[in-house]
């Protein structure tokens, strides 16, 4: 299998103020939020990253997309350096966030169009792209609404949109189904399996075993900023569910804590 994402001894820390050393109930004025972490996806997969709130999931993807630079070591993204070659690593994937929020005053029409010309997309291919987009989320019924009086789940999806405006190669999602009623997360989960079947490779972040089990093909196991075991769901699962395997590895790497 092709390797279409490398990643080699991330490692990310944060300094911490006062008042967050109180809420972490810790007198250390470092958080180390990824700890040397190492794994692989490959061209055509959906990979998961999975664990705890505050594990480092979040921190792992902004890394991978050049939202935030690694304290040490490297990831090759389709070829090319998360440290050396930003731009090029940028115009290879699409980033999803929760953290994303788009400006309300403008339309759905205006937002895909601002972010396809950021990614240098020509008029033709952008008005192909959007067509096809914006009919497959439902978008555009309401292509001229202001994003203010769209549904939050309308909103989810034009987020997806314009984050993939560019036709990347690589697609991350972080928490892609969070908050999303069930209708809007059947949309999305559906389409991560239409960009697999397309050739893309996705990589996600979540909490939710079912969502694991359902897209990934193989996972990796984050717990205090370190990947405890990375592999295929068969391989990690064994002749058990995700969930009961995860709690399993955790109250091992906790000491018995869950």
């Amino acid at each position: 299998m092709e390797v279409i994402l490398k990643a080699t001894g991330l490692r990310k820390t944060f300094a911490l103020s006062k008042k967050q050393q109180r809420l972490e109930k810790s007198d250390k004025k470092i958080k180390v939020a990824v700890d040397g972490l190492s794994f692989e996806a490959y061209k055509g997969e959906i990979f998961g990253l999975l664990g705890p709130n505050g594990a480092g999931k979040t921190t792992t993807l902004r890394m991978l997309s050049t939202l935030i630079k690694a304290d040490e070591g490297d990831a090759i993204v389709n070829g090319h350096s998360i440290n050396t070659e930003p731009d090029k690593v940028r115009q290879s994937i699409g980033f999803l966030t929760s953290e994303l929020k788009l400006e309300e005053f403008f339309t759905p029409n205006y937002l895909f169009d601002f972010f396809a010309t950021l990614h240098g997309i020509s008029s033709t291919e952008c008005a192909a792209r959007k067509k096809t987009l914006f009919e497959r989320f439902g978008i555009d019924k309401f292509a001229e609404v202001k994003v203010a009086n769209l549904s939050t789940g309308m909103k989810q999806k034009l987020s997806i949109a314009v984050s993939i405006a560019h036709d990347p190669e690589i697609i991350i999602f972080d928490e892609p189904t969070n908050g999303l009623d069930v209708i809007t997360s059947k949309v999305v989960t559906d389409f991560l399996i239409d960009l697999k079947r397309e050739g893309k490779t996705v990589i996600l972040s979540t909490h939710i075993f079912s969502l694991a089990e359902k897209l990934c093909d193989r996972v990796g196991i984050i717990i205090n900023g370190k990947m405890i075991t990375c592999d295929t769901l068969q391989n990690i699962c064994a002749d058990t569910d995700l969930e009961t395997r995860f709690f399993e590895i955790y109250e091992k790497e906790m000491g018995g804590q869950v």
